[in-house]
């Protein structure tokens, strides 16, 4: 099997071990996240989704997308733009630096946190989950 039609299989057993519904909604939202190269919104996944399944509504996405993340099929970021984004989280975990001026996005590999989140266990005893997130700040392009 192919990257892209491994991955929605692979995804798929887990919502049918865990005993959930394939519908075409909950496929068609998962797709949509997988195929995506970038994080994409939830009104992205929805115009997608819609064009193939018109009878789907935006709460559904919603619901399937809160579903996906909470069985770590998916990542939900906010990237500062007033609404979430969201990642399949095969495709790797990594973090954003997002310039508060003009909305530039670095992505910065998990590997750089991997210190902090030692120290926060090993001082505070704290698990921290640092799958994935943004910081604010500016970027070397934009005046201070």
């Amino acid at each position: 099997m192919k990257g892209r039609a491994k991955r929605a299989k692979e995804a798929s057993d887990v919502l049918r071990e865990l005993g959930y519904r394939l519908t075409p909604q909950r496929m068609l939202i998962l797709a949509a996240v997988q195929a995506s190269d970038s994080h994409i919104s939830a009104e992205e996944i929805y115009s997608q989704v819609r064009a193939q399944y018109p009878h789907v509504n935006i709460s559904t996405v919603y619901r399937t997308l809160d579903l996906l993340k909470g069985l770590s099929l998916v990542t939900e970021t906010d990237l500062g733009e007033g609404r979430v984004r969201y990642h399949y989280a095969d495709k790797g975990h990594h973090h954003h630096l997002v310039c508060e001026r003009c909305g530039a996005i670095i992505e910065v590999d998990e590997d750089l946190f991997l210190p902090l989140k030692r120290t926060l266990l090993k001082d505070y005893h704290f698990q921290a989950n640092i799958r994935h997130f943004a910081i604010f700040g500016r970027c070397a392009k934009c005046p201070r």
